[in-house]
């Protein structure tokens, strides 16, 4: 298999033709079936559960079977237990939200979060129209909010691409971040229909206790997917040193020589890492991570574990 190298394209910017290209890189990838588990950060994992599920029949309960299928009407009406019976559906939507906000265009090493995330999705995206699935989802940045209908095929792949590129922050990044998290993630409830896989690409920058809530009901009916994208300087300050970044218009000198400074940040970055891993834990989340620096193919395939 080949790896995405850092010189394939700009660092802070992504092409339709960079982005097309992606669908060679699909092969022997499966939103169907494996674990998902969690990468570079801890140990947890659950089961990654196929296409979409729909009602099919009901009968009696056996032991081992799961207790949250129980049929309380037909229960009700026989005196007996019994069980819900699923079958596949023949395809299911797959969507993905895409967070293109201020902090997503930021790196020190790698690439953009910006660029990982379009990538990512451009892999998902690939790998579902090549299994039948229909692509859908939100891409949102601080000034605009674009909602796709699930839809078949490359022309879906294509449409979920233009609007990633067309977004606004690619080579003028703002610096006036609004917290557009809450809404996004009402919109997306309001469109995924049961039995979705959804799959959400973001730092995660300012998901608090609200918008926490709509996920973990989202999470009720559909398969969830998510992938914390962050820079290695998020995760850990450089050694102590004075340091200058700019952003071609300002710039800004880090003192790494402060030692509180130093715990203070990581200390931020460890609790919101926490954070996300709890909240995964406890509702059957899938969780991946990946680093500005990784390779996004690498990361959807370790993290499915493709066999």
């Amino acid at each position: 298999m080949s790896a995405i190298k850092p010189s394939d394209s700009s660092p802070v910017s992504v092409s339709k033709s960079d982005l097309i290209a992606l669908s060679r890189k699909c092969r022997g990838l499966s939103l169907k079936s494996g674990l998902i588990s969690a990468v570079q950060s801890g140990d947890y994992q659950s089961a990654f559960k196929g296409r979409g599920m729909e009602y099919d029949e009901s009968r009696l309960y056996q032991p081992g079977d799961d207790i949250r299928n129980i049929d309380w009407r037909v229960t009700a009406r026989s005196g007996k237990p019994h069980t819900k019976l699923f079958r596949e559906e023949r395809e299911r939507p797959v969507h993905l939200w895409v967070d293109l906000r201020s902090s997503m265009f930021f790196a020190t090493r790698g690439r953009f979060k910006a660029v990982r995330a379009a990538e990512l999705a451009s892999l998902f995206a690939w790998t579902a129209a090549q299994q039948g699935d229909r692509i859908g989802g939100i891409v949102f940045s601080d000034q605009q909010h674009h909602e796709l209908k699930p839809q078949r095929g490359k022309s879906a792949v294509l449409r979920l691409i233009k609007y990633m590129i067309d977004a606004p922050g690619w080579g003028q990044q703002q610096f006036d971040q609004t917290n557009d998290t809450l809404d996004s993630l009402v919109n997306l409830r309001r469109m995924v229909r049961p039995g979705s896989l959804v799959i959400l690409l973001s730092d995660f920058r300012g998901l608090d206790e609200t918008a926490k809530s709509h996920l973990i009901r989202l999470r009720q009916h559909n398969e969830i997917i998510m992938v914390h994208i962050f820079d290695p300087l998020e995760q850990q300050l450089p050694p102590a040193g004075r340091y200058r970044m700019t952003n071609g218009k300002q710039e800004l000198e880090l003192d790494t020589h402060n030692v509180a400074l130093i715990e203070r940040y990581q200390n931020k970055f460890h609790q919101q890492q926490t954070n996300l891993l709890d909240l995964a834990r406890r509702h059957h989340i899938n969780f991946l991570s990946c680093l500005t620096i990784d390779d996004p193919e690498k990361i959807i395939r370790e993290g499915l574990r493709i066999r």
